[in-house]
């Protein structure tokens, strides 16, 4: 099942096949390149390696570095990357370990790694992760159902309360808001956004997870108010003419961190030069599906039945930039639309998963301890082995940060976020649990 550090170098240049990852994707495996001769002594413990991913545009970097080759290009040849039906599916797959018929690591919500490490698994036993990458910056939406059209609800939705105690008099009273996972990106941007506009998540409506591909067929239902996910799901809303989207999440927090590359810790830790492998092959993945040309290509790959198995339209116009928000709004040209290279996003900032835990403490999550979460990031966050990764890939200097923290934030509200100072921005919040 595993192959020997000279086996698979080996193997690696006696299957080496016919084209470049700029190619088409008539093969599995990219061509060889020095990059690809691996010395007996730098291949990897094993190759192969589960990896999850839920059918989410920003787990892109995962199918292409499988499609196109790359993590065979570096060792990694019996790499598999398997679809998940939920994010609680993924985290308990996780904390199975493919030893046990689980998966190895994932495309992840950048908090869950942190709450497995914390004991918030389905054992109630701590599942000690790593993030070695951030994987995209950007690209989720908030969208809300035809019957808040007239309320014009956007990214300052203040509206949006109007409208919820309207719905209440009316005798709707169980208002429902999807988010994908308690405490993930998706919920927690939902729940900025809510709180923001005067909505308290937790006392004028009920927030409740829906796996990502459900989000569409429940609000067909019409059995939720809004939801918060990533792509496709929200263009497909549109293209369906089911609901409209308020607003993309770029526009609620310019360059958000998203998704993660996150691995068991102990996977990596006994097997650093696969971990390394795998992470490089993500990199050049990340690399190459921020590059324009290669959009529609990714897009088309992706939406294939074994991955998506949803129309390529539904993907493609957000992931250019092309905006349709459903109520008459379109952007042609949006700035702030998911990233997988660009800027520094690959980067796991130390200073953004501050942020995340700090918000969930703020809604009740986890315990409001500063210096337990500051300890806590050091430990996860392996910005340490994403450097190792980009040196190895010979990342241009000007692209690797000499910092942990991308420093103050600014959301659309205007409230900041020093992640030098999260115990003030905390205190400074009006709603809140914590």
């Amino acid at each position: 099942m595993f192959a020997s550090g000279a086996t698979a170098a080996a193997s690696i240049l006696t299957n080496a096949c016919s084209k470049k990852i700029e190619g088409e994707t008539k093969s599995s495996t990219a061509e060889a390149t020095p990059a690809a001769i691996i010395a007996a002594g730098d291949a990897p413990e094993v190759t192969i390696a589960k990896l999850g991913f839920i059918p989410l545009t920003d787990s892109a970097p995962l199918i292409i570095a499988k499609e196109k080759g790359l993590f065979a290009k570096y060792g990694m040849k019996d790499v598999e990357v398997l679809k998940q039906t939920s994010w609680p599916v993924t985290r308990d797959n996780l904390e199975t370990g493919s030893a046990g018929g689980g998966i190895d690591g994932a495309h992840i919500l950048s908090p869950m790694p942190y709450f497995m490490t914390m004991g918030m698994t389905k054992t109630k036993q701590p599942v000690p992760m790593y993030i070695l990458a951030r994987l995209n910056t950007n690209g989720q939406g908030i969208s809300v159902a035809n019957t808040y059209k007239d309320a014009k609800i956007q990214l300052k939705g203040a509206g949006f309360k109007e409208a919820l105690v309207k719905a209440k008099s009316g005798g709707k009273t169980d208002l429902k808001i999807a988010v994908t996972f308690p405490g993930g990106t998706h919920d927690l941007w939902m729940r900025y956004w809510l709180a923001a506009n005067g909505v308290d998540p937790n006392k004028d409506v009920s927030v409740v997870p829906v796996p990502p591909p459900q989000m569409v067929s429940n609000m067909k239902t019409a059995s939720m108010e809004a939801f918060c996910v990533g792509e496709p799901w929200n263009a497909r809303l549109v293209n369906q003419k089911l609901g409209y989207t308020a607003l993309v999440t770029g526009e609620l927090w310019k360059d958000h961190p998203e998704k993660a590359l996150s691995m068991r810790a102990d996977w990596v830790d006994k097997n650093p030069k696969a971990a390394k492998a795998i992470l490089m092959a993500v990199m050049e993945a990340q690399q190459w599906c921020d590059k324009p040309e290669n959009k529609e290509e990714m897009c088309k790959i992706i939406s294939m039945p074994k991955w998506f198995d949803v129309p390529v339209a539904d993907i493609l116009g957000r992931i250019q930039g092309k905006i349709d928000y459903g109520d008459g709004r379109t952007e042609t040209a949006y700035p702030n639309s998911m990233k997988f290279w660009a800027d520094n996003t690959s980067y796991p900032y130390q200073s953004h998963d501050m942020w995340f835990l700090t918000e969930n403490m703020r809604w009740g999550n986890i315990p409001t301890d500063f210096v337990k979460a500051k300890e806590l990031v050091k430990k996860v966050n392996r910005e340490d082995l994403w450097k190792a990764a980009a040196t190895a890939l010979k990342v241009d200097a000007a692209q690797i940060p000499t910092s942990t923290s991308r420093g103050v934030e600014t959301f659309f509200d205007g409230v900041k976020f020093d992640p030098a100072k999260p115990e003030e921005y905390l205190k400074a919040l009006k709603i809140k649990k914590a």
